[in-house]
């Protein structure tokens, strides 16, 4: 029921989730996978603090391998030992996760985290029976306003990131156009009916977090070259090989020459680059982690979280035993990042995102400008957000934890993630169409 209601909640858009997939349950202590120490590394900073890290995936699914990355390189700065972290892996978004919470307090865990928004209703359970225990339930929601001084929210500010990748798109996109290698002639199927170049997107889920993540690609790409549309599939699932690869397939076959993704695998990377050294122009922009080992020329880019950032702090506050309740962080932070660019970026791709980040990290450039978009024609000025927490399960909404309503936009800029941790940025701005039915 719990993981119904998140999922229920997330179809409403009344609040965004955040997570990427896998599924059965593992266990495995630090002693096979700790954290490494780095060489040299000082005196443990944070010795009081042993670590529980429940985990959706593994090592072998791009989201959860960056937590767990972050989490090895925030404890070895900190000179933490090994057997201050114990690792669960796996494990589902159901009472699996309080069983794994169960086993974190037994081992003597004082800070347990876990990296997946459907984790959360179980971890406030856990949060209530133990308040001597800190528990962060990553990309929740609801913490800030659950009435538990142990209960806490992490995320980054992603979107900023996504706007760069969105950006060196539209590098790439420009120089396709200015060179004569893309036009309406050559490439009819690549251009609407007004003549704007066509871009894709592949989504997990229409969650709000999602949506904010693909509209501040889109308004990266259009900083560069205005003239684009896009089309977002959606896969329902955060991590699915063939369907994330299938989705990138048929945007492809639709006309569009970008695939950016808000999922988990390589599928969509890898399916671009199958399709662009068959003679197609299609390039790919990623998540998470460095796509150039699958799509050695097709990928450009892509968005990253700096968890080291995140988990380095947490780790500290934990020691001073005052972790903030809803964290969120981004380039001004080192929290985000792009990878590597790829060999087939545009000319002057570097200078330009150089150019970006510095304006982000010193406030200059709002992603979300409100004199950069429309909602059907007309300029937003006006964005409330209702922070309660509501039950959807029984098919009318039962405010679960109420929480005010905030205006977000103002000084001429939607505010992402500065009212709570988690995204809630769900307009749909024109230029994007989202498509009915997920990719089968």
């Amino acid at each position: 029921m719990k993981k119904l209601l998140g999922i229920l909640l997330s179809a409403a858009m009344v609040f965004s989730l955040a997570a990427c997939g896998a599924t059965a349950a593992t266990s495995q202590s630090a002693a096979d996978t700790g954290a490494a120490t780095a060489e040299g590394a000082a005196a443990n900073a944070a010795p009081d603090v042993k670590v529980g890290a429940i985990l959706l995936g593994d090592e072998t699914e791009g989201y959860t391998a960056a937590h767990i990355n972050g989490i090895k390189e925030a404890a070895a700065e900190l000179g933490m030992s090994e057997d201050q972290i114990i690792w669960k892996y796996k494990v589902p978004e159901s009472a699996d996760c309080a069983d794994a919470a169960e086993d974190l307090v037994g081992q003597g865990c004082n800070l347990i985290i876990s990296n997946s928004y459907g984790h959360q209703t179980y971890m406030v359970e856990e949060a209530e029976k133990y308040p001597d225990v800190t528990f962060v339930a990553m990309t929740g929601d609801f913490a800030a306003i659950s009435g538990l001084d142990n209960f806490c929210n992490a995320f980054t500010s992603v979107y900023q990131s996504r706007y760069v990748s969105g950006v060196v798109a539209g590098m790439k996109v420009k120089e396709l156009v200015e060179s004569g290698t893309l036009t309406p002639e050559t490439q009819p199927d690549s251009f609407d009916a007004d003549g704007k170049v066509k871009i894709g997107y592949v989504g997990a889920y229409n969650y709000a977090e999602v949506v904010s993540g693909y509209t501040a690609f889109f308004l990266g790409v259009q900083s560069v070259y205005p003239d684009v549309t896009m089309e977002v599939m959606y896969t329902n699932s955060w991590f699915d090989i063939d369907k994330e690869g299938a989705a990138a397939e048929a945007l492809i076959a639709n006309g569009a020459v970008i695939i950016g993704q808000h999922a988990d695998s390589t599928g969509a990377p890898a399916a671009t680059q199958k399709l662009k050294d068959s003679g197609k122009i299609c390039y790919s922009i990623g998540y998470n982690i460095d796509m150039l080992a699958t799509a050695p020329t097709a990928a450009l880019t892509s968005s990253t979280n700096v968890w080291s950032v995140c988990y380095k702090e947490m780790f500290e506050a934990a020691q001073n035993g005052s972790v903030a309740q809803d964290w969120c962080k981004g380039y001004e932070d080192g929290a985000v990042a792009i990878t590597d660019l790829g060999p087939e970026c545009a000319e002057g791709t570097a200078d330009k995102v150089a150019e970006v980040e510095a304006a982000l990290k010193d406030g200059s450039l709002q992603v979300f400008d409100t004199s950069k978009f429309t909602v059907d024609g007309a300029a937003v000025t006006s964005a409330p957000i209702d922070l309660t927490f509501y039950d959807f399960s029984t098919g009318s909404p039962v405010a679960v934890y109420q929480g005010e309503t905030k205006e977000a936009i103002s000084d001429g800029y939607f505010h992402e993630s500065e009212l709570r941790a988690a995204p809630y940025f769900a307009l749909r701005i024109d230029g994007i169409v989202e498509d009915a039915e997920p990719v089968a």
